[in-house]
Formats: structure tokens, C-alpha cells, sequence
């Protein structure tokens, strides 16, 4: 084989695959449009705030859950952070949006567990409650930060630029890294995969599954949260539709990236990657004035192969699915 063994089977494998096609295929149909540094900079910083929330995604699915809250949870935060800055200047808001994005993701994470619900079920009116809140809390109005408030150090911190590149891009990295360690390097990782594997397994095996799932939930809408404050920290103005539909993008990108929808299997980088992939072919598109409903139509077809591809990828490496 071209490929290592322990590569080609690797989780996010098909995403490294993925991007390298994708990247050849623009090269030759679109080179002069598509390997612009303004292109190139609207599509890394595009796909670094779906990476982040895709990331959380990933950690989520691993434990063969769902979470279909993250983008009315990436709008409410966001909203928050700019709502409440009067009040609690720019450092309280970014802690207030945080806290309510993590006790989103705990309450939902103890209606699943404790209260043995399908994370399908819960998560999805967690969407329809949180957009609900958006909704009644802006009264529908457009909201912005005064300019002492966008010229404030963590204001450019967490949207400005840093060497060229926007500050978000770098924010994935950071996470990426850290998540990663988490993931391969501690026994969380070990005990994430284990649950969402074979979860009787896990227990018989002394794995709190309840309180590991309940971590991945929480870091899944801390993520979401997180990727909201950055957003408006960069474009400081809410609207009420922010976050719509983006859940779908999240976890077509942790498909993608080599996710299995059956838990125990997945690969975070693979998550970013599979953001890029899913940003960079509407931007594409867009650039070719192909009409918005091909990109949804793309989407749908990349998830069947994804899937496809992922479990054939999973039975090499010989996970059960």
C-alpha cells in the first residue's frame, strides 16, 4: 500500500483523503479564484469556527451520543456576550455565556442519563428551547457592542488578527492540541471511547460512563459557546437567526472527519478537516455562482459516502460497529 497500515486506518484518514482531493479538484477547475489570500483567509476562518464546534461534536458522537443544541447554543452565547457586556463589561460577559453554555450542556447530559433519554430527543429541544430564549431575550432586534467594547485587549484577543491570520484560526489550534492530549493521552479518552464502544463493557470495567459522557456534553456546548463569543468578537452584532442550522454542519464535519454514529471511533483533527472540507466546497460553489441549494445537496451526498467510507475504514481496523 501507498499508505501506511496505521495511517490508512486511522479514524480521520478519510478526511486527510478528503482535503487533498478537494484541494487537487479546486486547483485545476478554479486556481486563479479559488488560491487567493483573500479566499484562502475567509475559508480558514470560516472553518475554524465550525471546527470548534465540530470538535465538540466529535467528542460527543465518540460517546455514541448526539448533540443537535450546538447552534442555538453558538447563538445564545454569543448574543449573551454582547447583551450583558454593559452590564458586566467585556471579561463578565465572556464568563456569563460560558457558564450559561455549560449548563446548557449539563442539564441536557442529566435528561439523557438520569433520566435515560435518546441525546436525539433531548438535544433537540434543547434547539428549539435555547432559539426560543434567543428569540424572547432579543425581542427580535439587532444588538452591537459600542467601540470601547470592541477595542477592549480580549475583545481583539479573541477576534482580531495575529500574523496575518485571524485570531479564530489560532484558537483551534490551541484547543486542538489541548483536546487531543485529553483525548489519546488521558484516561478520559481512554474511558470516552470505552463508553461509547460498548457501554457495559466500560461500566463492568469500573468506567463512570455517566460522569465521562456528562464532560463530553458540557465541552461540546462549552465549544459551541466558545465559538460564538469569537464570532462576535470579530463582528460584533447578534441577530436572532445566528447559529441556525450550523448543528447540521458541526456533525456532517465530525462525520466526515471519521466519527461513527455507533460511538467508540473518531478522530478530532478529523473533525477540523472535515469543517474545512464542508466550507471550503460553499465557498466554491458560491464563487461559481452555483445556486445555495447545490451546497446542501453536497452535503448530504459527502455524509452517505463519509459514512460509507468510515465503516468500511472501522471494520479494517477491526472495531465492532
Amino acid at each position: 500500500m501507498f499508505f501506511p497500515t496505521s495511517l490508512s486506518r486511522g479514524a480521520g484518514f478519510g478526511a486527510v483523503v478528503g482535503v487533498a482531493l478537494m484541494l487537487s479538484v479546486f486547483t485545476v477547475i478554479d486556481f486563479d479564484g479559488w488560491w487567493t489570500v483573500q479566499t484562502v483567509t475567509n475559508v480558514l476562518q470560516f472553518a475554524s469556527i465550525l471546527g470548534l464546534i465540530a470538535m465538540g461534536q466529535a467528542l460527543v458522537i465518540m460517546s455514541k451520543e448526539i448533540d443537535l443544541s450546538v447552534g442555538s447554543v453558538y447563538g445564545l452565547a454569543g448574543i449573551a456576550f454582547i447583551t450583558l457586556q454593559p452590564d458586566l463589561g467585556v471579561p463578565g460577559a465572556i464568563v456569563a455565556a460560558l457558564l450559561i453554555s455549560a449548563l446548557i450542556g449539563f442539564l441536557q447530559a442529566m435528561a439523557v442519563l438520569k433520566g435515560a433519554l435518546p441525546s436525539m430527543i433531548v438535544t433537540l429541544g434543547g434547539l428549539f428551547t435555547v432559539r426560543g430564549i434567543i428569540y424572547v431575550w432579543t425581542g427580535g432586534s439587532v444588538r452591537a457592542f459600542p467601540e470601547e467594547a470592541r477595542s477592549h485587549w480580549i475583545t481583539r484577543m479573541l477576534g482580531g488578527e495575529f500574523l496575518g491570520l485571524e485570531a479564530s484560526l489560532f484558537w483551534l489550534l490551541v484547543l486542538l492540541v489541548i483536546l487531543s492530549v485529553l483525548l489519546w493521552r488521558t484516561k478520559f479518552g481512554n474511558h470516552l471511547l470505552a463508553a461509547g464502544g460498548d457501554l457495559d463493557s466500560a461500566k463492568s470495567q469500573g468506567v463512570q460512563t455517566d460522569r465521562t459522557k456528562t464532560i463530553a456534553f458540557v465541552t461540546c456546548s462549552l465549544l459551541a459557546g466558545f465559538a460564538g463569543i469569537v464570532t462576535l468578537a470579530d463582528r460584533p452584532q447578534t441577530h436572532v437567526t445566528l447559529g441556525e442550522l450550523l448543528e447540521l454542519e458541526a456533525i456532517a464535519a465530525a462525520v466526515i472527519g471519521g466519527c461513527l454514529l455507533s460511538g467508540g471511533r473518531g478522530s478530532l483533527l478529523g473533525a477540523v478537516l472535515g469543517a474545512l472540507i464542508v466550507v471550503s466546497f460553499r465557498y466554491e460553489l458560491i464563487a461559481l455562482g452555483a445556486p445555495s441549494s447545490w451546497f446542501m445537496t453536497f452535503v448530504g451526498i459527502v455524509l452517505i459516502i463519509a459514512v460509507i467510507f468510515n465503516q468500511k475504514l472501522a471494520r479494517a481496523a477491526g472495531h465492532s460497529l
